[in-house]
């Protein structure tokens, strides 16, 4: 197990090391943000430890929540900043699905017209999703032809759609994942996979077809959002 463990630590640290270097290509001021909080959070609690004469064990206390502070802060920016870096590209909605987490199968641009608007399909506990990307007025049209056609083979399964963006009635990209996991749970584990299976064949249908990448940058992860 030990051997294990050390074969593994190697990899964390440089993915970590690896996301902050992009994170501090789009927020320059990741550096001091993180270690200001780090440094307040750690001041704060050695002082109520002095106020209280236990200095000592509030100094262990302040440096365990000033490294939990500074995680979550980063976290936070690290989102922030990789959802600035797909903001507007093709398939950055698909890159955002594909990293919602487990219980979730996605399907790339299951529609897809000649000006490369798409629709991306997420088949989940909540039902069918449909996420449409492009020109808000083409998408409409593509999203609703393909919620038909999922809506004929899984009558009996919620189907949700969305369109993103950052105008009206659209939902920004940041929002995607949170909004996903937000839906209400109506399937059971074997329904879901029944549904997976029964919608095989349309997927299978753009197998294909010239399907824009997702712009993740290689090697980057995108944080869990909360």
């Amino acid at each position: 197990m030990a051997r294990k463990e050390t074969s593994e630590n190697p990899g964390r640290l440089a993915q970590i090391a690896q996301t902050y270097k992009m994170t501090r290509q789009a927020d320059s001021t990741i550096g001091l943000v993180i270690a200001a909080v780090g440094i307040v959070t750690f001041g704060v609690i050695l002082a109520l430890g002095f106020l209280i004469d236990h200095p000592i064990w509030a100094g262990i206390l302040g440096f365990l929540l000033a490294l939990l502070a500074m995680a979550v802060v980063f976290g936070r920016r690290a989102e922030r900043a990789a959802f600035g870096q797909l903001e507007g590209k093709p398939g950055a909605a698909a890159a955002v699905l594909q990293n919602v987490g487990r219980g979730w199968t996605v399907t790339p641009a299951v529609g897809m017209n000649k000006s490369q608007d798409v629709v991306h399909r997420a088949v989940g506990k909540a039902g069918v999703v449909l996420v449409g990307e492009g020109n808000p007025n083409r998408v409409k049209g593509l999203l609703a032809n393909e919620k038909k056609k999922v809506s004929r083979v899984v009558y009996d399964v919620p189907v949700h759609d969305f369109i993103v963006g950052n105008g009206e009635g659209e939902l920004p990209l940041k929002k995607l994942r949170t909004t996903l996991l937000r839906l209400p749970r109506t399937l059971s584990g074997p329904k879901t996979t029944e549904v997976n299976d029964r919608l095989k064949a349309l997927g299978d249908l753009m197998s294909n077809m010239p399907i824009p990448k997702g712009p993740m940058p290689k090697g980057m992860r995108m944080p869990k959002g909360r």
